[in-house]
């Protein structure tokens, strides 16, 4: 990391993490700590709301999904208690609408999950409307599908069925690709 990085974030270098992956979590809050940042970590909507009501962070980073409920909630209550929070917003992919969505309440940037510490520094600091530089490693066209099909395959609770009439795929398609590993 460069001197330049670390000035800019600012005199206030606090950040709220929401995710209720704790290992993630954990892991995403050592990364930011090493780049500087003073890291609170929220497991649910509930603990970020009382964080954001607390002690608004000057940066956050919040999941779409969480088990008792939807991250926006929390995207809401930062942007009420402190304007100049600069918010990202990770989503799984799918979800692009409800990104948007968060972008329109208030949130700076959003990521599709996984996203790496270095792709979540560069989206908290874009600098105004300049968008953030591409990330170095992104997904394959084949990893981003893969996921796709793995997350409606959930969604369906496992019903290979129904998962292949949802994505419009013949049945044997379906369990042909699940049953070989993700790609790169």
């Amino acid at each position: 990391m460069t001197g330049d990085e670390m000035m800019d974030l600012g005199v206030d270098k606090s950040l709220l993490l929401v995710d209720d992956d704790e290992p993630f979590l954990r892991r995403l809050a050592r990364a930011m700590e090493k780049r500087g940042f003073e890291v609170e970590m929220a497991g649910s909507v509930a603990a970020g709301k009382a964080i954001a009501t607390a002690r608004p962070p000057a940066y956050a980073v919040v999941d779409l999904r969480l088990e008792d409920g939807n991250g926006l909630d929390v995207v809401e209550v930062l942007r009420e208690k402190r304007p100049d929070s600069r918010i990202v917003v990770l989503t799984g992919y799918g979800a692009i609408a409800t990104a948007v969505a968060a972008v329109k309440i208030g949130a700076t940037d959003y990521l599709s999950k996984p996203a790496d510490a270095n792709d979540i520094v560069n989206a908290l600091l874009a600098n105004g409307d300049a968008l953030p530089p591409p990330p170095e490693n992104p997904m394959s066209a084949d990893r981003v599908r893969w996921e796709h099909i793995q997350r409606v395959y959930e969604l369906c609770d496992r019903n290979v069925s129904e998962t292949a009439r949802r994505l419009n795929m013949h049945r044997r398609t379906l369990q042909r690709i699940l049953a070989k590993r993700s790609p790169r």
